[in-house]
């Protein structure tokens, strides 16, 4: 018999039987993007999501951006998606499918630093909407304050969704532009912008219409990641508000101080001379490092 949420589960009157009660999972111990891989379900879902993303980068190979390093991707939109159905599944499946999709660019060393900015595309989403909210349907008296409660409704969850794909876009793209600034492939500006348009721009335009399709089918099959790994729990609020500070102010603060550096618009003093010269490789490793990894640290805190 599968596992369902509390909210899902069979109704309990005082005169049910005992044998008629539905188990309550109880809660698992450890970050979830471990546990995830106990879970059978789950497993399947991360194969799901890493074969839609593969599937639909490969064919837009043929149309680079930046040759070797990036290219036109409406299938970053999946990685949203599939976070608001399958959470911690689809962080993983999002990694997994970008490195597939990798092998048929061009593999290199910054396809590590891709692997960990997928990640966290494709985890974030869900850890910071966790469940999208039902729309309330329109007013049947569409007086004057029903109409503003709607769409008051509507842009609460646009609102949301919007910031959960733009805060998940720039820890990717901070990730992946400070490992290319690492390795001296190119200047941390590159990456760190383009890829922030190449995520908002799919997550923007197709995921709405993606989730509008597939949500309430998936949620009536009871496929949602509350419903197939039901002992996950959310930690903590001091705990998550916490992670969310420094995710927030960690990327931001990589991305701003990244920009500024590589473009040679800001020499940091507390640097050595020698640091100021471009390409800046080093004055970017040297202020970002700290900064990305504080950002990861909040996004596993969340």
């Amino acid at each position: 018999m599968s596992l369902e949420t509390p909210a899902a589960g069979l109704a309990i009157t005082p005169e049910a039987p005992i044998a008629s009660r539905a188990p309550r999972a109880m809660p698992a111990r450890g970050h979830e993007l471990r546990l995830m891989w106990r879970n059978t379900r789950m497993v399947v879902l991360c194969v799901l999501s890493a074969a839609l993303y593969a599937a639909i980068l490969v064919p837009f190979k043929v149309i680079p951006l930046i040759p070797g390093a990036t290219e036109m991707r409406p299938a970053n939109a999946i990685p949203v998606v599939c976070s608001l159905l399958f959470g911690p599944a689809a962080g993983w499946g999002s990694a997994i499918g970008n490195m597939i999709g990798d092998f048929f660019g061009g593999v290199g060393p910054g396809d590590i630093f891709g692997f960990f900015g997928n990640l966290a595309y494709g985890y974030i989403p869900y850890k910071l909407c966790r469940e999208l909210p039902a729309p309330a349907p329109l007013p049947a008296v569409r007086t004057l304050p029903a109409l503003i409660r709607y769409a008051g409704g509507w842009l609460r969850l646009s609102f949301r969704y919007v910031a959960a794909c733009l805060s998940a876009s720039v820890l990717c793209a901070d990730l992946v532009g400070w490992g290319d600034n690492l390795l001296v492939l190119r200047p941390f500006w590159v990456l760190g912008n383009i890829i922030i348009f190449n995520n908002m721009l799919a997550a923007c335009v197709l995921g709405p219409l993606l989730l509008a399709a597939v949500y309430p089918r998936v949620r009536a099959a009871h496929l949602l990641y509350s419903d197939v790994m039901p002992e996950a729990r959310p930690r903590p609020k001091p705990l998550r508000m916490a992670g969310l500070a420094l995710l927030l102010a960690g990327e931001t603060s990589a991305w701003l101080s990244g920009n500024l550096i590589s473009l040679g618009y800001w020499a940091p003093h507390f640097l050595p001379v020698g640091f100021a010269h471009t390409p800046y490789n080093r004055a970017v490793a040297v202020v970002v490092s700290p900064l990305v990894i504080l950002a990861y640290l909040g996004m596993l805190l969340l």
